[in-house]
């Protein structure tokens, strides 16, 4: 019968994320003789080879590919009992690490936050801000525990959960005489001159959708990395550019800009909490989302409706 121990599986699955011996006992916490006589152990059991080496780097062999799913599977349920262990009735607690999209993160984490403390003292919540296919990347990579993003995502293996539904307006110049009358129409000219986020991120897939049979003429010439330099762009009359409702406040307190509803119904996207399928953070993911979910509906639109007129 094998007997593969749990620190052998530990330092395979070390090795196969980073795939250098050096780097693999780092992360292990282990010498590098110690992790690379464990790895030989492990291949002499088993009666195959799982690693290629080829000087400092190495690589998985088809064998060894075909093992590391089941090894973090095995990995994964075992932290998920140790931590249900620990977790008591404490609820969440311990590091949980979060990645969300740059036009959700400035207008939900403040106060998602001080709701997370406030709900969960021994939380430890680490954020990474980055663009949806770069945060799919590190959930599948188990560098984070989940994402916060816009539909859809294209990538198998995760559980997706819903969160809220978050409306569009237009921002559009104060001054600018020739703007018709609210509410906006998809098929208005004023989206003629749309000003747009760069590529890679959700926003400006979203934005295009919005517009319908109009084709936006600045897109070409303008394009910015964040909602308040597109924000900017419009107090300046330079366009008009798509916000999101999350985002209205403070999009309203900026100089030389309004903003205005779209007709009904009102475009708008949905934002949710994805995580890989067999983490064993299952638990806390599903608190994470539910924990979400009860804030924003707590938030409210009193904000939105004072500002979108």
């Amino acid at each position: 019968m094998i007997a593969l121990t749990i620190r052998q599986m530990e330092y395979f699955e070390a090795l196969a994320e980073t795939a250098h011996f050096g780097r693999a006992a780092d992360l292990a916490g282990v010498s590098q003789p110690a992790l690379s006589a464990q790895i030989g152990k492990m291949e002499r059991q088993l009666g195959m080879k799982l690693f290629e080496r080829g000087g400092r780097a190495v690589r998985l062999t088809s064998e060894g590919v075909a093992l590391r799913e089941r090894v973090e599977l095995v990995l994964d349920q075992m932290r998920a009992i140790e931590k249900n262990a620990a977790r008591g009735a404490r609820g969440m607690s311990g590091p949980f690490r979060l990645g969300i999209i740059p036009t959700v993160a400035p207008y939900l984490l403040p106060g998602l936050l001080a709701e997370l403390r406030r709900r969960f003292p021994e939380l430890q919540v680490e954020i990474r801000e980055a663009t949806t296919p770069t945060l799919v990347d590190d959930v599948a990579a188990r560098r984070l525990d989940a994402l916060i993003a816009a539909l859809p995502l294209e990538r198998g293996g995760l559980v997706v959960e819903p969160l809220f539904a978050d409306r569009f307006l237009l921002a559009v110049p104060t001054d600018d005489a020739g703007f018709i009358d609210p509410p906006v129409s998809p098929e208005s000219p004023a989206l003629e001159r749309l000003m747009l986020l760069e590529e890679g991120h959700c926003l400006r897939d979203q934005a295009l959708a919005v517009c319908g049979k109009v084709q936006p003429r600045v897109m070409a010439s303008f394009s910015a990395t964040s909602l308040t330099t597109l924000l900017q762009m419009v107090a300046h009359g330079m366009g008009v550019t798509l916000i999101p409702e999350m985002a209205a406040e403070a999009a309203a307190v900026t100089p030389n800009v309004r903003l205005v509803p779209f007709e009904e119904p009102a475009p708008d996207r949905t934002i949710c909490l994805a995580w890989r399928r067999n983490t064993s953070m299952q638990a806390e993911c599903l608190e994470m989302a539910g924990t979400i979910r009860s804030f924003r509906a707590g938030v409210g639109r009193s904000s939105v409706d004072k500002v979108a007129m």
